[in-house]
């Protein structure tokens, strides 16, 4: 069975860029893309996938809390990230958060046939960032997935109430929640958590954004 390569990014030029990569990396491989995270999930959910090629910012994902939730439903799964952020702390960030490798949207063709390459033979591959790991990264990672999506609630401004509403629990649970959440994140209120959340975002450039 050939392998299969997932490509999700929301720029059709891009993923074509990118599936020709792909195609001299994986010659036999079947290429699916994918212009959401939701898109790329059902894929995954269809059939599986060898590596997944990841945008960051997409329709309905913006950051690295779709990187944290990927590598929680599939462990094993390659997964590289495709980005036109280039801050160095994004690279640093997405290898700290488990992420195969780095690729960044301004990479020469060879780059980009470079960097699949050590993926697919195992390695990792990012560019040298000089940033250090982060230890609220390390924090937020360790949050269970249900905490999570609290703490989204939190950074959304909802009430508890809204947030047992939209997730469909008790309001005590909410509570307890958050009472963990705190306590893992090392801090003492719903603003400083909101705070370290915020490291999971990544500004867009001006022109990327202008594509879309």
């Amino acid at each position: 069975m050939s392998a299969r390569i997932i490509i999700a990014d929301d720029h059709p030029l891009f993923r074509s860029a990118l599936a020709h990569a792909v195609g001299r990396v994986w010659p036999e491989a079947a290429i699916i893309e994918a212009s959401s995270a939701a898109e790329a999930r059902t894929a995954l959910a269809n059939g599986g996938a060898e590596t997944l090629l990841l945008d960051l910012h997409m329709a309905d994902s913006s950051g690295l809390s779709v990187l944290m939730d990927l590598r929680q439903d599939y462990p094993a799964l390659p997964i590289v990230i495709v980005s036109a952020s280039e801050e160095p702390r994004v690279a640093a960030a997405a290898a700290q958060l488990g992420a195969a490798g780095f690729i960044p949207k301004s990479a020469s063709l060879e780059a980009m046939r470079e960097g699949l390459a050590a993926v697919r033979d195992g390695d990792a591959w990012f560019p040298e960032s000089g940033a250090d790991a982060d230890d609220d990264l390390a924090r937020i990672a360790s949050l269970t997935p249900a905490q999570r999506r609290i703490l989204g609630g939190i950074r959304q401004g909802l009430l508890n109430k809204q947030i047992a509403y939209e997730l469909a629990i008790s309001e005590a649970t909410v509570k307890a929640h958050i009472t963990a959440i705190l306590r893992k994140l090392g801090v003492g209120s719903r603003t400083q958590a909101v705070l370290v959340a915020a490291k999971l975002e990544i500004d867009q450039p001006v022109a990327d954004s202008a594509k879309g």
